[in-house]
């Protein structure tokens, strides 16, 4: 996979690691609710221009490590995640149903890490490097 994707106006590598779990961390994603979770999960992605770099659907909690477009925000991504793979995961199983009947199938709340190629050494390094400017003008120091 390219490292830097492309839109009309801009270059990005954004990704994030996001993590959610089962409501009541039930272990409920296995055979054939595991592989539909999977799928639901595939398909919002696509429909997103998110590219999914790994991924884990594990029994009771989700890991996916993905690539997003900028104009995308991670809490709207991951609302739009759990939303739909919720409704239809519910909408398909009857026994999710029966142990979910409040509709609520993921937990409340995520995690979110950002992943990228660069250390903060090196964002130091080339942030002292644009403090001086090399004409003599001085540059606007956020600190």
């Amino acid at each position: 996979m390219k490292q830097q994707r492309s839109g009309t106006h801009s270059v990005y590598n954004l990704q994030v690691h996001l993590v959610w779990s089962t409501k009541y961390r039930y272990h409920v994603l296995t055979g054939d609710v595991q592989l539909r979770c999977r799928d639901l999960l595939r398909q919002t992605c696509n429909v997103l221009d998110v590219q999914i770099l790994k991924g884990v659907v594990s029994k009771d909690h989700i890991h996916l490590h993905v690539s997003y477009p900028p104009s995308l925000s991670v809490s709207d991504l991951v609302r739009r995640l759990k939303g739909r793979s919720a409704k239809l995961l519910l909408q398909e199983f009857p026994e999710l149903k029966r142990r979910y009947w409040g509709g609520h199938f993921w937990g409340i709340g995520y995690g979110a890490w950002s992943v990228g190629n660069i250390t903060e050494a090196l964002l130091q390094t080339y942030l002292d490097h644009h403090k001086d400017h090399p004409n003599g003008d001085e540059n606007f120091i956020l600190e």
